[in-house]
């Protein structure tokens, strides 16, 4: 059984500061949410690694929002809750589409400079959406242009503080209130922040599996110390396979953005057709999760390991609006203007998480959350394409404005004791994560069954039973149990759900089943 702590711990001999205000995460959403304080407000980032080692840095295509005269609200609202196949939180969406272009506005005001064609904002379109709203910056690092501004906006406010290296072990509750938390150094060392509300913008636990685009610290580590303090979760049976990831012996899967498809890329098979038109009327802008498996039906008829992704319609264009994409591929061989690319699904997105409001309050309090961390209900069963940055920009600030009213508190001696957990330096930690990360590739990926998942259940209780039991005083160990706990709970969520709708497919439940689950699934240890 998950403890509700990993480490015991005693507030009254370790090293501790305070803030107003914690944020955990270094993303868009943790920024955004750090820069909507009042400058009197006290604010500690504390971040896994780096700042910049979050998703954020790496996010190629862009972010949406109808800015442009030839969209509208209307439009994207309606977009994005049928890219969510019934479950979207019709009032979280309406808050996402409506409040973005302020969002993108408060940006282009802190100096991010977006590609523009002469004076004019340039907008591609990405697939499922209906309308040119995506917005980019240095052709595909959008990302990477976003963050480093708004890391240099922040690097010049004196409320401030980013703390890198510091491992979430657990949130610190007080009276059943978040006051904090508890955390360890790269060198093993234990220290508390203490705060009025804590913020968890950790994002998501793509990472849980074999082949993923997520940077190696996405293992959910943020969900899993909020499920120990009593947090709601749900939908985390909904995890969003990115269609074209590079597929090379010895590469990394390299993400090539679904803009390029926006651009005029093509999918192709093994024997050089196009096949998209065979599974949508979209083709090859169909929503992601249509066409990650129509690349895996294809792939399952020919043969093959792979299908490729052809850039050479582009033509001259490509290497002004996809530099990063285009050296990336140069540095294995690989020429995108003049061969077509191996692509295969890869993890990419958690649409389930915590479950929040419209403010990021979670079912704990003073305990909030922003971004991938979560379950707003913006992305329902299947997030739209690049509407993750827009919802870390929205939410993070709204998240602020309702963490700051929340009224300081004297601090009160905290302590934590575990029994029944011993050392364990006699588990190879590094065999069990990529186990567990096969397991859920091969068992709970782009197709499930009951089969399948029970399996993996099996297999992760068996873990459970010799690690969950250990003390770790390292990261990579209590991030190893994090794996666990929340693999088990993705196992019991999908196993639940017995139909197919948007990331989630049940090769035994092929179809929707709106009348037994139109609804969210939840998991929770009250």
């Amino acid at each position: 059984m998950t403890p509700h702590v990993l480490l015991p711990f005693d507030t009254e001999y370790l090293p501790e500061r305070r803030a107003d205000v914690l944020i955990v995460g270094g993303g868009i959403a943790g920024l955004s949410a750090a820069l909507a304080a009042p400058i009197k407000t006290r604010i500690i980032i504390a971040c896994k690694g780096h700042a910049i080692d979050a998703n954020t840095y790496f996010a190629q295509g862009g972010v949406a929002a109808a800015l442009s005269h030839k969209d509208s609200v209307e439009r994207h609202f309606d977009d994005t809750i049928r890219a969510g196949a019934g479950l979207c939180d019709r009032e979280s969406v309406r808050v996402l589409t409506s409040e973005g272009p302020a969002a993108i506005e408060a940006l282009l005001k802190l100096g991010v400079p977006f590609d523009r064609r002469g004076r004019e904002l340039a907008f591609t379109r990405e697939g499922a959406h209906s309308a040119e709203r995506v917005l980019h910056a240095s052709g595909d690092a959008t990302g990477r242009v976003i963050q480093t501004r708004l890391l240099e906006k922040i690097s010049s406010l004196p409320n401030i503080e980013i703390l890198p290296h510091l491992f979430l072990v657990d949130v610190l509750l007080d009276g059943g209130r978040a006051a904090g938390a508890l955390f360890l150094s790269s060198a093993g060392a234990l220290s508390v922040v203490r705060a009025g509300s804590v913020i968890l913008a950790s994002g998501g636990f793509a990472r849980l599996y074999r082949e993923s685009t997520n940077p190696p610290g996405a293992t959910g580590d943020g969900v899993a110390a909020a499920y120990r303090a009593g947090a709601e979760l749900s939908d985390l049976e909904f995890v969003q396979f990115h269609p074209t990831t590079l597929y090379l012996a010895g590469a990394p899967r390299f993400l090539i953005s679904e803009a390029a498809r926006g651009e005029g890329a093509v999918l192709i098979n093994s024997s050089g057709a196009r096949f998209m038109k065979k599974y949508h009327a979209g083709a090859d802008l169909a929503p992601r999760d249509v066409v990650a498996r129509s690349i895996l039906k294809e792939m399952q008829k020919t043969g093959a390991t792979s299908v490729f992704l052809d850039m050479r319609p582009l033509g001259r264009f490509l290497g002004r609006r996809f530099p990063t994409i285009r050296r990336a591929l140069q540095s294995f061989g690989l020429d995108p203007a003049r061969m077509p690319i191996p692509i295969r699904p890869a993890a990419h997105y958690t649409m389930g998480g915590i479950r929040t409001d419209l403010n990021g309050r979670t079912s704990v309090r003073g305990l909030y959350a922003v971004g991938e961390v979560t379950m707003s209900g913006v992305h329902g069963a299947n997030r739209l394409a690049s509407n993750s940055l827009l919802e870390g920009l929205v939410f993070g600030r709204r998240a602020m404005r309702d963490a700051v009213a929340a009224p300081p508190r004297k601090s009160r001696r905290l302590a934590a004791r575990l029994t029944g957990k011993t050392d364990g330096p006699d588990v190879d930690v590094e065999d069990i994560r990529v186990s567990l990360r096969s397991l859920l590739s091969r068992n709970v990926g782009l197709e499930r069954s009951a089969e399948s998942i029970r399996e993996s259940a099996d297999r992760i209780d068996f873990w459970e039973r010799y690690t969950l039991n250990r003390q770790f005083r390292y990261p990579a160990g209590l991030e190893m149990q994090n794996m666990l706990t929340l693999a088990k709970l993705l196992v019991r969520s999908a196993l639940w759900r017995r139909e197919s709708r948007g990331a989630h497919y049940r090769s035994d439940f092929p179809h929707l089943d709106d009348l037994k689950f139109k609804r969210h699934s939840a998991i929770s240890k009250k």
